[in-house]
């Protein structure tokens, strides 16, 4: 998969891509990151991506011509473009599942007041990932592309997320490890019981009743 990120703050991204899981998937190869600074697209010759919003109003408006020029530099027949706002669809797992499908993906960050209105004719799909608001898209971009990225083969083992939290609409189960006995509290007798189906079981349980007393709406 490729990943171009529209950014007028590439800088914020260096950290994201150096480190865990993500620097590991890029290394080996499943995963191709571009992180593009859109501003390198514009005409003005003052490298002015932004201006103020016809009707009147505070902030600045982030202009066609850069994202637009941008986006068809980078875009394919296999492309899928995503703009990153608080208008868009609820970012849920299901999407990231289906996002991993892709080939390629070119998400836009945001800015200032947001975009202009008809740079969302040459997007495919928004995406808001909760009902608050950041100062920029760039958070949302990595939120996206790490959830994407480690559902892609050979970037972890597909059993580590099989039963992860939002799978069959469940959260995970509870996890323990060493010691069995911390401050009074104990590991339960099934997980060092050894018998694989009861455990199972176990697990099966703790994700229905966990999901049951901190995200009922899920179980609808």
């Amino acid at each position: 998969m490729k990943i171009d990120i529209l950014t007028l703050f590439p800088e914020m991204f260096t950290g994201f891509l150096n480190e865990s899981i993500i620097k590991r998937a890029i290394e080996k190869g499943s995963v191709n990151v571009n992180i593009c600074n859109f501003r390198d697209y514009t005409l003005d010759p003052h490298g002015k991506v932004d201006d103020t919003p016809f009707g009147g109003g505070n902030g600045m408006v982030l202009m066609c011509q850069p994202i637009f020029d941008a986006v068809e530099a980078l875009k394919t027949e296999d492309s899928l473009v995503i703009m990153m706002t608080p208008d868009g669809v609820k970012y849920e797992q299901e999407k990231a599942y289906e996002l991993a499908n892709n080939k390629h993906l070119i998400i836009l960050c945001g800015h200032y007041e947001g975009f202009d209105e008809r740079i969302r004719s040459i997007v495919d799909l928004e995406i808001s990932i909760g009902d608050y608001v950041l100062t920029g898209g760039e958070i949302p971009a990595m939120v996206v592309s790490d959830s994407v990225i480690r559902l892609l083969d050979g970037v972890i083992a597909r059993e580590s997320h099989l039963n992860e939290s939002f799978n069959d609409n469940l959260l995970d189960y509870e996890t323990y490890t060493k010691p069995r006995d911390f401050r009074g509290m104990l590991v339960p007798d099934v997980l060092l019981s050894g018998d694989h189906k009861k455990i199972q079981d176990f697990r099966e349980k703790s994700r229905y009743n966990r999901t049951k007393e901190r995200r009922s709406d899920l179980l609808r």
